[in-house]
């Protein structure tokens, strides 16, 4: 009996053993790796344009065209940069005087990495600002002293504005001669007429280079040109084209800044070609076309150049092929036919190097061809003459400084007035 109880209790254990085998946690199988951490995404790059501020000093405001053309190239430009409105500032009708120097001072104060100017006249006070605040650009259309000054962060910029003034004057000698093919007058009595600001050597080779482009194509061609003494005076522009119509003038053209002369030229019915953009809306029967400089590039230009740590040359001059020197739609409605055609013809040669505005074949100076002339490239001071600036027959025009330095009066022009 014993020995069953005992077989009883052996087997009984060997049961239980089993059952708390089969009770027992399945051995851990091997821990599931930890995912990797996801890949960051690469840091958005930094807009190099974010933290870049302009200021822009003009003259006049919007009613001068040739203050409109220089604010529209700023707005352009700073689309083109992506900079929002908040990062330029504009100051305008800032004479040329102290309140230029105070104008950019204030522009530096706010934060402004590059301050431009558009008036010859502000460039002493832009070069006074600039030696009080050399982390700032300060960058000059029209002037004439950066490459003479020394003034590390101080530039100026102009454009061979002077070729589109040429083929505006192409547009000018085909409306003549339309006119003389008419019968309106004789060739002999194709006189223009030219509405001047001053006597500086900036509108000397406008009106010169505008008058070589209308004899290009009408060779009897003569102009008398008057002064006004202001960029902008819209009274005097006005009467200055009356008086040039009164003498006899067929064509009116201008470097000044009003509505003053295209709005005369209306009245009269005499034809014109405008400067820095078009008048075709207050004048569409005598509009013909405009030439205009094309600031956005430089405007650009420079921007990138300090994003980018690179330098901003002394002078820069902007051309045809920059962008730089645009016209106008040709106006239908008052120019001659074939106008559109003809100058495109010259523009594909001063493109290709196959035409110069200021040919020495083309003029003479008190009966005289030029063969060497010495310009005041350096000084622009009129007793001291620096640079001989004709070679391989022509006169070179902005390639010593970006400012015009033509001051030649040539045989076939006519000053009225001198006293500016």
């Amino acid at each position: 009996m014993k020995k069953i109880i005992a077989l009883l209790m052996a087997l009984c254990m060997v049961f239980a053993l089993c059952a708390c085998g089969g009770s027992q946690a399945p051995a851990a199988t091997e821990a599931p790796a930890a995912e990797a951490p996801a890949a960051e995404a690469p840091a958005a790059e930094a807009n190099p344009m974010a933290d870049v501020k302009l200021g822009f000093i003009f003259l006049h405001d919007e009613n001068s065209t040739y203050d409109l053309n220089f604010m529209n190239a700023a707005k352009e430009a700073c689309a083109n940069l992506g900079l929002t409105e908040d990062q330029y500032i504009f100051r305008t009708n800032i004479p040329e005087s102290e309140e230029c120097y105070e104008a950019a001072c204030e522009l530096a104060d706010e934060g402004c990495d590059v301050i431009f100017a558009d008036s010859f006249g502000h460039e002493d006070f832009m070069i006074q600002a600039a030696k009080e605040f050399p982390e700032v650009q300060f960058c000059h259309a029209t002037g004439t002293r950066a490459h003479t000054e020394g003034v590390a962060n101080h530039h100026n910029a102009f454009a061979s504005i002077y070729e589109g003034r040429y083929l505006a004057g192409v547009a000018a000698g085909m409306k003549l001669n339309e006119m003389i093919e008419a019968g309106q007058f004789t060739a002999d009595e194709a006189k223009i007429g030219y509405v001047g600001a001053f006597t500086y050597a900036e509108v000397v080779s406008g009106y010169t280079s505008f008058f070589l482009g209308a004899r290009s194509v009408c060779p009897t061609a003569t102009m008398e040109v008057t002064f006004t003494g202001s960029w902008y005076d819209e009274t005097a522009e006005k009467e200055a084209a009356n008086k040039l119509i009164d003498n006899g003038c067929k064509l009116i053209s201008q470097h000044a800044d009003s509505m003053g002369a295209p709005t005369a030229c209306e009245t009269a019915g005499v034809p014109n070609v405008s400067y820095n953009g078009s008048t075709v809306a207050a004048c569409p029967n005598t509009f013909i076309v405009s030439s205009r400089i094309n600031w956005a590039p430089y405007y650009e230009f420079v921007v990138n150049a300090v994003v980018n740590g690179e330098e901003i040359p002394a002078d820069w001059t902007g051309t045809i092929a920059t962008g730089s020197v645009l016209l106008t739609e040709v106006n239908e409605a008052a120019a001659a036919a074939g106008t559109a055609e003809a100058i495109e013809a010259a523009k594909a040669q001063l493109v290709a190097g196959e035409l110069h505005v200021f040919d020495t074949a083309t003029f003479t100076v008190g009966g005289e061809t030029l063969t060497s002339y010495m310009a005041n490239v350096d000084t622009d001071a009129a007793s001291e003459a620096d640079t001989e600036v004709i070679a391989d027959g022509y006169f070179h025009e902005s390639e010593f400084r970006s400012a015009p330095y033509f001051d030649l009066q040539i045989d076939g022009i006519t000053l009225l007035d001198t006293k500016f």
